[in-house]
């Protein structure tokens, strides 16, 4: 009788099923969605960077519209209104696209640090003791999300304003920078998220992780803008705002960079350098860190 009680334990645990990778996923997805919270803050900060640069292109075509025509005997000579505008940019207001990297950083950080305060992380790794994968599981889907939110925020921006611009310059995504402009913008959202995730993961509070996620994406920065020093500014290049900055201007206007800009090609390397760290800090910390 005994050998068959020792092999009882061992036939029951081949019994549990194994959680894959697609369960996680599908876990994640509906731990995301399970807040009303996700549904409000996502949609709300969409419309409201949508409602900026829509009201952006409209002040801007009015200015235009009533602005002082050429002069008929020098027609080489434009209005400085007219010269000094450029259409792109109506699509990519620095105040509207801040608010957003905040909003998709603040609900990655929720994805992670919601479930540490509520205790329900203790419940998920009792079922799927692998730290790694539940974390792996849960930066995808939310990165995931994120990127067809910017890509349709991005998209409607883009779309929206330079229709309201057709009789002013406005621009197709064939023009010079604007698609590079378009999927900079949408990828900015996945970026923030998974930055988001990496911060919740070490902080683990609400407000914590806020105020570290505004300090680190908004506020060093304005610190590190001064071209006195070369390696201040190259520090403040380094950050995701400055890289997304660079991506979204018109290359007719590249040459107002200043000192020591980044080149296209730095900036997106400064995409990808900070999304593989986001995700390799979140994963280690989560991993050695008690529940």
């Amino acid at each position: 009788m005994t050998p068959q009680l020792d092999e009882a334990p061992a036939r029951l645990q081949a019994r549990v099923p194994v959680a894959r990778f697609r369960h996680l996923l599908a876990a994640e997805w509906i731990k995301l969605w399970s807040l009303r919270s996700t549904y409000w803050v996502l949609g709300v900060g969409a419309l409201t960077v949508i409602g900026i640069n829509v009201n952006s292109a409209v002040s801007n075509a009015d200015r235009l519209a009533h602005q002082t025509p050429r002069s008929p005997d020098r027609p080489d000579f434009p209005d400085r209104s007219e010269f000094s505008f450029d259409p792109l940019i109506t699509a990519f207001v620095d105040p509207a696209w801040q608010l957003f990297m905040i909003v998709t950083a603040t609900v990655g950080a929720i994805a992670v640090f919601g479930e540490y305060s509520s205790g329900l992380i203790r419940t998920t790794f009792a079922a799927v003791p692998d730290r790694q994968a539940v974390t792996a599981a849960k930066m995808t889907v939310v990165s995931a999300v994120m990127a067809a939110l910017g890509m349709l925020v991005s998209g409607t921006s883009f779309a929206v304003t330079q229709m309201l611009l057709r009789d002013h310059g406005g621009l197709s995504l064939g023009d010079p920078g604007a698609l590079r402009a378009v999927a900079a913008a949408a990828l900015l959202a996945p970026l923030c998220a998974l930055v988001g995730t990496a911060v919740g993961a070490v902080v683990r509070h609400a407000a914590g992780s806020v105020v570290t996620i505004v300090a680190l994406l908004l506020l060093v920065p304005v610190l590190f803008q001064g071209e006195r020093f070369r390696w201040v500014k190259e520090i403040g290049n380094a950050m995701p705002l400055s890289a997304w900055e660079r991506l979204v201007t018109n290359p007719e206007r590249a040459h107002d960079l200043g000192k020591y800009p980044l080149t296209v090609t730095e900036a997106w390397i400064v995409y990808g350098a900070w999304a593989g760290v986001a995700v390799t800090v979140a994963v280690l910390v989560v991993r050695g860190r008690d529940v």
